[in-house]
């Protein structure tokens, strides 16, 4: 058995058809004809936008225009003034169009790889694969095409880039195994809009299994069965039965308000990235948007965003939304994220730097900046503020001070906006747990990020292998920290959310609805399966649950104890 990560739920059952992808090697030139190899090297972009037009049209028509757009995204990258620039600098210094182009997207793919964060490294893998796609043209490769794979195929490469998917014939296909990628990257979100079991990330996999093969892949499970006994094939079988059984009665909380078993309603929101999500959270039954990470709008460039720029995001996601809220978490920058033309200086210890709303604090015109831009989009739509990074009520202070300020400014400027948009806290750290009834006297509401809170409260550091044991929601520290916050924010009148992934956890809703979270915001395909687990739960249930796991001493034996209530 292989092991890796569950991308796209569902099981398949198949045999494996490898795909190596050709050798793209060459060796660098020096050119004497500069306008001959910048003619050669538009040539290439031209191909290869047409290219990826039409495999853009291709996933349009199997998928949908969501993620057709992931490949118009390659064109836009290729066709941008300062990639172009940069490349074509490179061959006016006489360099061959092959070399420039691998010299500048690698020098992006190292960037965004270096981040750590799925979002970000998630472009690394669009550039590998716009820059593939070039030198493909310019040596004469033919590319990879997997649209004659037979019925019954299971797939496996070492990368299933966006380009290659357009080629895939879902009703063929019934599997992906890749070495590389993650949960949020571009070949599983294209994987679970095609519906295809995907495991991804499992080292060697190329290597280790053969064309023709029998295997079974569990998408949920993460793994891949090789060599399956008989007795394993049927059943996993019923498992796929279950499994489309399962997405069938999925699809019975669509359109319906989420509610608890005794009929308490909750919010359940979506978590974006860009503008153009939040057609996803809306395709997904989303009832809005619980964080925008607006961090994404300052990447992928070699400038500050403009305010207009800024405001046409904001009024976009907004206006697709149709009066449904959007919390915008306004720049989170530092830690994992940097952004180059900033000029960020190298800290011993980032996470606990100058980041996030301390960057903005001290960065006054572009904080205002963002600001204004908010305000102005929230004339479009129920739009609300958030600050990330909060650690004391100064910070808090500041931040709602400098609203008052620009808000100022647009009455003057007559200029539409709400004035009434409230202001809240990303609750994520320590400090802002122990100081949770502070704070809710002076925010609008709170919104918990699990995954930093998690970190920060466990000093623990999740991609450290050697102390990933402590990383966990389920630390009793972190639990009591939840409840503290949501108990501090029932008790000043305001709602309280969740942004982090602990919020789409089976195990650890009922907690929640005993805390008394009113919000739950998760990814996109995470949704419905959301809405049906809180159903499930009388208050009078979860309770029962959170009495006897607060009362336990260690992560292991909560998780034991959920598992065995819960599964």
């Amino acid at each position: 058995m292989l092991k890796g990560i569950g991308a796209s739920d569902g099981i398949g059952i198949g045999h494996v058809l490898l795909i190596v992808e050709p050798s793209l090697h060459y060796t660098p030139t020096t050119v004497t004809d500069v306008d001959a190899e910048l003619t050669r090297y538009r040539s290439a972009v031209e191909q290869f936008c047409d290219n990826t037009t039409a495999q853009a049209e291709s996933i349009r028509r199997s998928t949908g225009d969501k993620e057709a757009e992931i490949l118009e995204g390659h064109i836009a990258i290729i066709r941008d003034p300062f990639m172009g620039g940069e490349i074509e600098k490179l061959i006016q210094a006489q360099q061959c169009a092959e070399a420039a182009v691998e010299q500048i997207c690698q020098m992006f793919i190292d960037m965004f790889s270096s981040t750590g964060d799925d979002l970000t490294m998630q472009r690394a893998a669009d550039l590998r694969d716009i820059k593939d796609g070039l030198l493909s043209i310019l040596l004469g490769v033919q590319e990879v095409k997997i649209s004659d794979a037979p019925a019954g195929t299971i797939l496996v490469c070492k990368e299933l880039t966006p380009s290659m998917t357009a080629g895939i014939k879902k009703e063929n296909i019934v599997g992906i195994v890749t070495e590389t990628g993650s949960q949020t990257s571009h070949s599983a979100i294209l994987a679970r809009a095609l519906e295809i079991p995907a495991v991804l990330s499992i080292s060697g996999a190329v290597n280790q299994l053969s064309s023709g093969e029998l295997v079974i892949v569990d998408g949920k499970a993460g793994c891949v069965v090789t060599a399956p006994s008989p007795e394993e094939v049927e059943t996993y079988r019923n498992k796929r039965e279950a499994f489309l059984r399962e997405r069938r009665e999925l699809e019975a909380y669509r359109g319906k308000k989420t509610v608890d078993a005794d009929g308490t309603a909750y919010e359940l929101v979506c978590n974006i990235g860009t503008p153009k999500d939040a057609h996803q959270a809306m395709e997904a039954d989303g009832e809005g948007v619980g964080l925008f990470r607006t961090e994404f709008l300052f990447m992928d460039r070699d400038r500050l965003p403009t305010e207009d720029e800024q405001f046409e995001a904001y009024k976009q996601a907004s206006l697709i939304l149709k009066g449904k809220p959007l919390i915008i978490r306004t720049l989170d920058i530092g830690g994992d994220k940097d952004i180059p033309y900033l000029g960020l200086a190298k800290e011993e210890n980032p996470f606990m730097g100058f980041r996030a709303i301390r960057y903005c604090l001290k960065n006054r015109d572009l904080f205002k900046s963002q600001i204004k831009a908010i305000l102005r989009a929230s004339a479009f739509g129920d739009i609300r503020i958030m600050f990330p990074l909060i650690t004391a009520v100064e910070e808090l202070r500041a931040g709602k001070s400098l609203v008052e300020e620009v808000k100022a400014n647009l009455r003057t400027s007559h200029i539409s906006f709400d004035e009434n948009i409230k202001v809240g806290v990303m609750t994520e750290t320590a400090a802002s747990g122990v100081i949770a009834d502070l704070l809710a006297k002076e925010a609008d509401f709170f919104s918990i990020g699990t995954n930093d809170l998690t970190g920060y409260t466990m000093a623990a550091d999740r991609g450290n292998r050697d102390v990933s044991y402590l990383y966990s929601p389920l630390q009793p520290s972190v639990l009591r920290m939840i409840r503290r916050i949501i108990t501090c924010a029932a008790e000043a009148g305001i709602p309280v959310g969740m942004c982090g992934e602990a919020a789409a956890n089976p195990m650890i809703i009922p907690l929640l609805l005993s805390f008394g979270l009113t919000e739950f915001s998760v990814s996109a395909p995470s949704v419905l399966k959301v809405r049906k687990n809180i159903a499930k739960w009388t208050k009078a249930e979860a309770d029962a649950i959170t009495e006897k796991v607060m009362a336990m001493t260690t992560e292991s034996e909560i998780t034991a104890y959920l598992t065995s209530v819960i599964g």
